[in-house]
């Protein structure tokens, strides 16, 4: 199959290209200008693939002045909106057959229990742009199926949040942040990239699904489950004004949290390799 993927040299993108390469599929990256450009030169780069995976989009967790929430909006907004416009432009076999397109939980509001048919949604900067970006694809051409995967915070050996937070970890230095007690929805990589490929080689996947593990844990059971991973105390803890001073109203993304359920996946039967957070965290911790 043929494969169209946008956010291709991110975390997520080049993990989904090396796996879906590896199961015989051919991958095409489109460029970042051109989302920004003229669709018809899109459409072009499309035509003839049978998906499209939609990842575009700057960094989320930054502090929100008016040019970075520009930034962020355009990234995943504008993008979409030009790539639903160069879709709709091919015809017949020129037209993928499915759209897999990013999202995230931060769409849910914090200290709640959500599954893909709630509509409690949070009410700051970043539940805002998710709900936009989804809102994007509504006038994509009904004959393409569309997938959207509300992906919680991605676990890997080599992901963000493992490269900041295990070094500090393994010199003692890491902690909870607060009293700890704020849901913590994760997702591992191998997982994540397993949706993926599902969502475009399997015709039952259809509409928004939760990306996240499906055992829920906190932030205190995270740290303390990685600290004993790495054979450390995780004793700290990292008071909120301190994260507030580094991302300012961002900083309600690390604080507050909403409890997610992957129950479209659990109801299609969708094998985790690593739905618990100590089978996560026992790979991303072995040698390294």
């Amino acid at each position: 199959m043929k494969i169209a993927i946008t956010g291709a040299s991110g975390y997520l993108g080049s993990n989904i290209i090396q796996n879906l390469e590896s199961n015989d599929h051919s991958v095409t990256p489109i460029n970042r200008q051109l989302l920004y450009g003229d669709p018809m030169d899109l459409a072009k780069t499309i035509s003839g693939c049978q998906a499209v995976i939609n990842l575009a989009g700057a960094p989320i967790l930054q502090r929100w002045t008016k040019k970075n929430k520009t930034i962020i909006y355009n990234s995943r907004i504008v993008t979409t909106k030009n790539l639903v416009k160069a879709i709709n432009s091919l015809s017949g076999g020129e037209k993928p057959k499915v759209v897999v397109s990013a999202s995230a939980t931060g769409i849910y509001r914090a200290n709640m229990v959500h599954d893909e048919t709630s509509s409690k949604y949070a009410n700051n900067f970043a539940a805002r742009v998710v709900d936009d970006w989804e809102d994007s694809l509504v006038d994509l051409s009904s004959d393409v199926r569309v997938v959207v995967l509300r992906t919680g915070i991605v676990l890997g050996k080599k992901s963000q949040i493992t490269q900041k937070l295990l070094p500090l970890f393994k010199l003692g230095l890491g902690g909870k942040i607060g009293n700890g007690k704020q849901p913590f929805p994760f997702i591992h990589i191998d997982d994540a990239v397993k949706a993926y490929q599902d969502a475009i080689e399997d015709e039952n996947f259809n509409g928004i699904y939760n990306l996240v593990a499906p055992v829920q844990v906190n932030n205190a059971e995270f740290t303390r489950i990685l600290g004993e991973k790495v054979n450390r105390p995780a004793f700290f803890i990292i008071p909120p004004f301190i994260l507030k001073l580094l991302f300012g109203a961002a900083a309600t993304m690390i604080l507050e949290n909403p409890e997610v359920l992957p129950q479209k996946l659990q109801k299609q039967n969708f094998r985790f390799n690593h739905p618990t957070l100590n089978d996560c965290l026992q790979e991303i911790t072995t040698d390294v």
